[in-house]
């Protein structure tokens, strides 16, 4: 799936097939000219070209398949990174209490590391529903779509404390949510990572 970030709204939305289609048949044909020894490197200058040239609000977010499925907690520290999600302290202990610290079925099974809901009111990277909870093809879009939750409902606050409130009132089921997350940032300095 690709998205694209629209500043104006302050929301990830969907890129129509023909954009993609257009970069890709660049980089074909890009990589057609190019001899095998300079495959890889035209392909990716192809690639970095197009990405650099094109207006901000065409750029797009790609998640390479083979790169997503490979997991651990340096990996996510850098997807959080690069989709700049914010307060990614605070999303990273969450991911570390929702997963059972990366171990729970419904992260090992439905690649969901914030046991995150099928969204029905807004854009979402999830496959459908198992087990209870969404599913996606890997982990990164179990990221991407929390950042697409961030950008839907959470855009407005300014704070740390209103971001934990908001997560305390509305995200969990579990009551102090607010304060389990806090406790977690402390334990493991994840403020460090970032």
């Amino acid at each position: 799936m690709y998205y694209t970030y629209c500043k104006k709204q302050l929301m990830f939305t969907k890129v129509k097939t023909n954009k993609i289609l257009k970069a890709l048949l660049v980089v074909c044909f890009v990589t057609l000219i190019s001899s095998t020894t300079l495959y890889h490197s035209a392909k990716a200058d192809a690639m970095d070209t197009i990405i650099v040239n094109m207006p901000t609000e065409d750029k797009v977010i790609i998640i390479n398949s083979i790169e997503a499925d490979l997991f651990n907690k340096e990996a996510l520290v850098e997807e959080l990174t690069r989709l700049n999600i914010r307060y990614p302290h605070i999303v990273l202990a969450q991911a570390m209490i929702e997963s059972g610290h990366f171990e729970s079925n419904i992260f090992r099974a439905n690649n969901n590391l914030f046991g995150m809901k099928q969204a029905r009111q807004r854009a979402t990277t999830a496959l459908g529903t198992e087990l209870g909870h969404a599913y996606y093809n890997n982990w990164r879009e179990s990221v991407m779509d929390y950042a697409l939750f961030q950008s839907a409902y959470l855009r407005d606050l300014k704070t740390e404390a209103s971001y934990l409130l908001y997560l305390d009132k509305n995200y969990a089921m579990a009551p102090n949510y607010d304060k389990a997350v806090s406790a977690m940032i402390i334990k493991h300095d994840l403020k460090d990572l970032f």
